[in-house]
């Protein structure tokens, strides 16, 4: 079974898990608290150096295991994320292949996220939160699970110019939506930070900011399209993901 994990418990036993789950850590650490501070999301960096992000591990995400973990993660996750800090996060890392990597690219990783938030979507046992759209096309959508509204993230092997978004391994992330009530346009602090972080990316990266990066509640805002982006500026021109469809297939079991 999949457990949750804080940044000090694994510094201090590192050596208790999995090599490969070794590495992923390793390697995000490394990344996200790098020496420079030049890592873009300041609030992700925030979270792990002061300990309010959670970890979790699972097998390969083709497989119907991983997706039953990251249900067990998500839902453990949602009953305590709020005593975890406030730039909370989950980050899952899912065992990727070596032949796996080779044979996937972006488009390919793309396609298996989508995936992997609509098989996850099926087994959620609680229904969709009532203030929530479950229309993704609507600027107020957010993906659900177990009641909980998250912003999904996800890097891979496959991205390389948008380094941001490139990582050894498929990874996973999920900011509470509650995280950015005072992180959004309508806030002095919100303003700053999204000035910070673009410059931020506009360094880090070998591609341009992506046109689909915007604030959640705006009206010409899809969040969707900002779960996975690609390595250039190119979109999805329909969300991937159908909750209805799901829920359907669920109770027809």
């Amino acid at each position: 079974m999949a457990e949750l994990y804080t940044k000090s418990w694994l510094e201090e036993n590192l050596e208790s898990i999995q090599n490969w789950q070794q590495d992923a850590f390793k390697h995000f650490s490394n990344m996200i608290a790098d020496k420079g501070n030049t890592y873009p999301c300041i609030p992700g960096r925030q979270g792990f150096l002061s300990n309010n992000l959670r970890f979790g591990f699972t097998s390969d995400p083709r497989e119907d295991g991983s997706i039953e973990d990251l249900a067990f993660l998500l839902k453990s996750y949602g009953e305590i994320s709020r005593d975890t800090g406030k730039y909370a996060s989950l980050v899952v890392f899912f065992k990727t292949p070596e032949q796996f990597k080779d044979n996937y690219r972006v488009a390919e990783f793309e396609s298996l996220f989508w995936s992997v938030l609509n098989r996850v979507s099926a087994i959620d046992e609680v229904e969709w939160p009532e203030d929530i759209p479950t229309d993704p096309s609507h600027h107020e959508w957010e993906f659900c699970f177990h009641g909980e509204p998250y912003f999904a993230f996800c890097a891979t092997p496959g991205h390389i110019f948008r380094k941001s978004r490139s990582f050894p391994c498929f990874m996973m992330a999920f900011q509470p939506r509650w995280v950015f009530d005072e992180i959004n346009d309508s806030t002095v602090f919100g303003r700053k930070l999204k000035k910070a972080i673009r410059k931020r990316l506009a360094d880090y990266d070998d591609v341009p900011i992506h046109p689909d990066l915007k604030w959640y509640g705006q009206t010409d805002n899809h969040e969707w399209k900002q779960y996975f982006l690609s390595d250039d500026e190119s979109s999805p021109s329909k969300c991937p993901y159908t909750y209805m469809k799901n829920k359907l297939k669920k109770l027809r079991r």
